[in-house]
């Protein structure tokens, strides 16, 4: 191959020459290069990206725009060693940016999870919710990766990762999980008494019962696939955002193998515990007892329960309102609309209205005992002498399994919404006025999901009542 000329020819100075002297007013002055251009026939187009060379490998860069977020040019790349596939990886780059498949930005998810959480709307429980998945899963893993490389392969890796650990514990090394995040010791004594109090000697630490605080090994505990299921909707819904904002092109979460969603398993306490815990209940505090009671009778969601005042009591008519839901975020109380956003109203069985009077008697002398008149607005359940601040939901949980952990049976304060319902359709009750009671949405299509086995068994006593009201030809009348 010949030598690539750096100068003007002599045809290009005679032509350069030719066009100052016929220009007559104008000098006209062209360089090198734009004659070249006129001598091969007419402009030719720059040539879309560029490969250079890198050590021993090709680098490819195709020029992708601005970055909306932050002003700066983007570049697709990718590189190789054999020229020949360089070429075709520049061809590939360039049909991604014609036909606008690529990222339009280089943010990382963990942006995106920031952007999506200031714009979306959804009640501030919700809220919170998401944000404990993003900070405790979401972010540790896939927060950094920028959210145009974000692949359908990625997301369903993650979800097997969670499956494994929840955790993310990486190469199962050693590890320890310690009780919290702050600088700590990870073993120390919660003595019953300081040792070497005044007056006194230093006991010995067997004899007292001291607790020894100790952040244990790590161990592999692999995530709730619902959990996993609600950390797919967070992504589903963060892509989709950045889809809509022009971020990338495609949700990739829209094809992604969603977690598997087990069938639910309510268990309800039986009869003969739910009689223990209800006796148990009331042998520590008569308000308490009440609390107890009014949820296994009536299947009350622990929010609605904690927001009932006492304008939603009809004791004359022996009716329940369930209007409003109280709840705890971010260390304050919050009234809001029930979970289905519509007010009901339940009937109460004779028994329980006397628990409720009763309840209302000691309610009305604690407060004239304090010089006060009692209010419609107070709550009914509430650890003030004035009854203006419900009990703390968290509280209440606990206190429950304490009950239950004194009498050896695992129960849980939303196990006896499943004993009401439970009781209701085993007892033959029509699964429409059991949705309702609870406060199901769909026409009884949750409860039928939820209770489908308790369903069947009334089913059966059904069956046996209409065949009991029936007479088989062959068999003798009475």
């Amino acid at each position: 191959m010949g030598s690539i000329p750096t100068g003007p020819t002599g045809a290009e100075r005679r032509l350069c020459c030719s066009a100052q002297r016929l220009s007559g007013v104008v000098s006209i002055t062209m360089t090198a290069s734009m004659l070249r251009i006129v001598a091969n026939g007419g402009v030719r187009r720059r040539q879309r990206g560029s490969i250079r060379r890198r050590g021993n490998s090709l680098q490819v860069l195709v020029y992708a725009g601005i970055d909306p977020l932050t002003g700066q040019r983007m570049y697709l790349s990718d590189s190789t060693t054999d020229p020949d596939e360089a070429e075709r990886i520049r061809t590939r780059l360039l049909a991604e940016v014609d036909e606008q498949r690529n990222a339009r930005t280089r943010a990382t998810l963990g942006a995106a999870l920031d952007a999506w959480l200031r714009t979306h709307e959804a009640e501030e429980t919700t809220l919170d919710g998401y944000r404990g998945y993003i900070r405790r899963s979401i972010k540790p893993a896939l927060g950094a990766v920028p959210i145009g490389k974000v692949t359908v392969q990625l997301l369903e890796e993650f979800y097997a990762e969670l499956r494994r650990c929840r955790h993310l514990c990486r190469d199962g090394s050693p590890a320890v999980d310690h009780r919290t995040t702050a600088d700590h010791e990870c073993r120390t004594v919660r003595h019953r008494r300081r040792p070497g109090r005044p007056g006194r000697e230093p006991h010995d630490c067997a004899t007292a019962g001291c607790v020894v605080a100790e952040c244990p090994p790590h161990r592999c505990v692999p995530m709730a696939s619902s959990s996993i299921r609600q950390i797919h909707c967070i992504l589903s819904a963060v892509l989709g955002a950045a889809v809509r904002w022009e971020w990338i092109r495609t949700n990739p979460a829209d094809v992604a193998k969603k977690p598997r969603q087990r069938p639910p398993q309510p268990e309800p306490p039986t009869a003969a515990e739910a009689a223990q815990i209800i006796e148990a209940a009331w042998s520590e505090d008569e308000a308490w007892g009440t609390l107890v009671w009014l949820v296994m009778v009536t299947g009350l969601r622990r929010a609605e329960l904690l927001a009932l005042r006492w304008s939603d009591v009809d004791l004359f008519g022996g009716m329940l309102a369930i209007r409003r839901n109280y709840v705890r975020s971010q260390r304050r109380g919050i009234e809001k609309d029930t979970k289905s956003h519509q007010m009901r109203r339940i009937a109460l069985d004779l028994d329980t209205v006397t628990v409720l009077a009763k309840h209302r008697e000691r309610y009305e002398e604690r407060v004239r005992a304090l010089g006060e008149e009692p209010t419609e607005q107070a709550f009914l359940f509430s650890y003030q002498p004035l009854a203006d601040r419900p009990m703390d939901p968290s509280a209440v949980t606990h206190r429950y399994g304490r009950t239950c952990a004194k009498l050896g049976i695992g129960s849980h304060l939303h196990a006896l919404r499943h004993y009401s319902a439970t009781e209701l359709l085993t007892a033959g009750v029509d699964l429409h006025t059991v949705a309702g009671r609870l406060g199901h949405g769909g026409g009884g299509a949750t409860t039928l999901r939820v209770y489908a086995a308790w369903v069947g068994e009334a089913d059966r006593r059904a069956a046996d009542i209409l065949g009991k009201r029936m007479r088989r030809p062959d068999q003798p009348a009475v």
